[in-house]
This record gives C-alpha cells, sequence and structure tokens, in this order.
C-alpha cells in the first residue's frame, strides 16, 4: 500500500517535472570552451532569488565533471555592489547543505535556502563574491549523485572557473565554504583544487557539520537496523545516496537490496520537491526500505569509493566546525573523522560549538570569517 500510494504521488508529479528545467532559458555565452568551467549560458538571476547585499548576481550552467565525465551543472554567481577592490574581488564558493534530490530543489530555482541565507548573504557584505553551485542533477538533467564527494567539489570549482569567465573583476583568490552537504563538499574541495584547476589561486576551506564515516556503518545495514531516529533526517538521506549510487553504478544491482517501499523512494527522490518527498518518507525507516544486509564487498567497495571523507592530501588551511546538538551529523562521527585526519597528519582547525546543525555556522561564524580573512592576507 505504501509503494503504490508513493508511486501515485510520483506519477501525478512528473508532468511538471520541466518546470525545474525550464529555468535556464539563457541566451549562449559566446564560448568555444568545451571544457571543465566553460559557461554553457548565463542570465541575469530573478530578482525574487537575490540575496539581499548583492549588487549583480546571475544564473548560469556551465560545464563540470561528474561520475560519468564531463556534464552541464547550474548554479548562481553574486557580487557585492559597487566598484572591485585592487586586485578584484575574493572569491567564496558556497556549497548548500542538502536541501532536495530534485531540480525543483536547485537554489538557482529557488534561492539560497531561508535557514542560511543570512550567513550566506553576510560573506557579501564582508566584501566576497559568491559563487553558488548547485551540483551536479539539481537542475540538469540525470539523478544527482548525492554525497559523491570527488563530484560535488569538481562542481564547486568550476562554479569559481565560471564566474571568472562571466566576470573579469574577480580575483583569482579564492575560498570555499559549506555545511552538511556542503561540509563533506568543501572538504572534498579542500583535497582537489589546487590539482583539479592550478589556474587559480585557492587558499582554504571551512566545513561544517560534516557527513562522515557513513561508509563504516553501512555493513550493519538492513532489514532490522538502523532503526527510525539513528540520525535525523536519515531515511531522506539514504534514500539520495542509493539513488545515485543506483545510478551511477547500475553493475551492483541496487534494487536487489531494496524492499518494494524502498525502490518506490528511490525512485520518487529525483522527481519530487523536498517538501513533498519528506512527506512519502515522514514514516518510512531505513530498515523498512532494505530488502537484505548491504554487507556486499563489491557494493562496501563502491559506498567506500562515492563517500570515504579524505583524511590526507591538503595542501591549505582546513577549518572544521561541529555542534554539539547535531542531530544530523552526531559529534561522535566527527570526532572519529578529526582522529582519523590526525594520525593521518593532517590537522585541521577543528572547533566545537554549542548549536545544532544549522545553528552552528551562526555560533561559528565570528571564526570563521576570522579564519577566511587570514587566508586572503
Amino acid at each position: 500500500m505504501v509503494a503504490a500510494a508513493i508511486a501515485a504521488t510520483v506519477a501525478v508529479s512528473l508532468p511538471l517535472l520541466d518546470v525545474g528545467r525550464t529555468q535556464a532559458g539563457a541566451a549562449p555565452v559566446s564560448s568555444t570552451q568545451q571544457a571543465p568551467g566553460a559557461v554553457l549560458e548565463s542570465s541575469p538571476l530573478p530578482a525574487n532569488l537575490w540575496l539581499p547585499g548583492a549588487g549583480t548576481a546571475w544564473r548560469l550552467t556551465y560545464l563540470t565533471t561528474g561520475p560519468r565525465g564531463i556534464t552541464p551543472s547550474t548554479g548562481m554567481v553574486f557580487l557585492p555592489p559597487g566598484l572591485p577592490p585592487a586586485g578584484g574581488w575574493p572569491v567564496i564558493a558556497w556549497a548548500h547543505g542538502t536541501i532536495g534530490d530534485s531540480d525543483f530543489d536547485a537554489p538557482s530555482v529557488t534561492g539560497v535556502d531561508g535557514d542560511t541565507r543570512a550567513y550566506v548573504n553576510d560573506w557579501l557584505g564582508r566584501g566576497y563574491a559568491v559563487a553558488a553551485t548547485d551540483y551536479i542533477g539539481l537542475g540538469t538533467e540525470g539523478v544527482p549523485p548525492y554525497l559523491d564527494g570527488q563530484a560535488a567539489a569538481h562542481a564547486v570549482i568550476d562554479s569559481v572557473r565560471a564566474a571568472h569567465a562571466l566576470d573579469r573583476s574577480l580575483s583569482p583568490k579564492w575560498a570555499v565554504v559549506g555545511l552538511s552537504e556542503g561540509g563533506h563538499a568543501a572538504v572534498f574541495t579542500a583535497h582537489e583544487a589546487t590539482r583539479y584547476a592550478p589556474e587559480l589561486d585557492y587558499r582554504g576551506a571551512v566545513a561544517n557539520g560534516v557527513p562522515s564515516n557513513i561508509e563504516t556503518i553501512a555493513p550493519l545495514a538492513g532489514p532490522w537496523f538502523p532503526p527510525a531516529g539513528l540520525f535525523a533526517g536519515l531515511t531522506n538521506f539514504m534514500t539520495f545516496v542509493i539513488a545515485g549510487v543506483r545510478d551511477v553504478h547500475p553493475e551492483l544491482n541496487v534494487d536487489s537490496y531494496l524492499t518494494p517501499v524502498g525502490r518506490s523512494l528511490v525512485d520518487a527522490a529525483p522527481n519530487l520537491p523536498y517538501a513533498e518527498f519528506a512527506k512519502l518518507s515522514a514514516n518510512v525507516s531505513v530498515a523498512q526500505m532494505l530488502s537484505r544486509s548491504l554487507a556486499n564487498p563489491a557494493l562496501l567497495a563502491a559506498l567506500r569509493d562515492y563517500l570515504q571523507v579524505p583524511t590526507s592530501g591538503f595542501d591549505r588551511p582546513l577549518f572544521i566546525a561541529q555542534g554539539v546538538r547535531d542531530a544530523v551529523v552526531p559529534i561522535p562521527l566527527t570526532l572519529k573523522l578529526i582522529a582519523d585526519m590526525k594520525l593521518a597528519g593532517t590537522r585541521p582547525d577543528f572547533r566545537v560549538y554549542p548549536g545544532d546543525h544549522i545553528r552552528t555556522i551562526y555560533d561559528a561564524e565570528q571564526d570563521e570569517t576570522r579564519f577566511v580573512a587570514g587566508l586572503f592576507r
């Protein structure tokens, strides 16, 4: 009954999907480049999506590197008002947290989400341009490779390249700041940035509420575990991960691990706005989604490649913030990540704050802005 209800909801919603994909009704930018960072389309961002501190704002479609090679991604670019400083506006690449898994949820369609809007706007107020990727598959065709860290890192880095292609008033100096899914992306970006885009001057990263060690829990997952409520929003997040892994690795026959309810949710995730999807998943646990254990060597290896946060190989400063009351990314997982980083010789600036998952970016804001200012000095 639950699976049938989910399927019916998706069927009703499918005719609306083109609404999310027609936002790119923009004039092509004259460019023959087909390399990562090349801008395919750009247009002024609708006024209702502007950050209040912006002097200029665009929506753009640009090329990046996904799991299957070069692919489009969408995003936004915001510039502060007035004339740029000598050397150009320094750039913050904003990596957003989870806001859904469908084109309807792309920030360049809906705007920067309400929970983080003031925080992102504050970077503009401090004199930074902001490049804000949607990530691959949000706003473009295909299933988002949710929490595929390398794909997210490429989308972040190429959004900075694309921002430079749009406006020459930008400085080559840039840093990445992210929350949650974006915190995961920020750590991967920190690992990849210098190698992937050596023509830019990458300075460092700020990562808030970093999901990590999910792959270590996967061998325990099955019809008996984990229970509902282990992490806040766990069913939604795991559905998005499974949808991404299933799309990237068809050879693993991911459907064979899922119950009819599980398959229905995984099918629905990339097709429904987050609010609508969350209603369908509200009373479903991850255990109810799984028909058998995930402890298959090939599947676990794929999950490690897809999810595992790097613990070494960082060539610029890294700031990691964690909230004590964070129920989405529980602090024990982050403490393990930091311990693994230290064992690997990495010394992040790690700080703990009293708030929950979202509140932490505001609790940490003063420390983070000082850290970033130091990167650009």
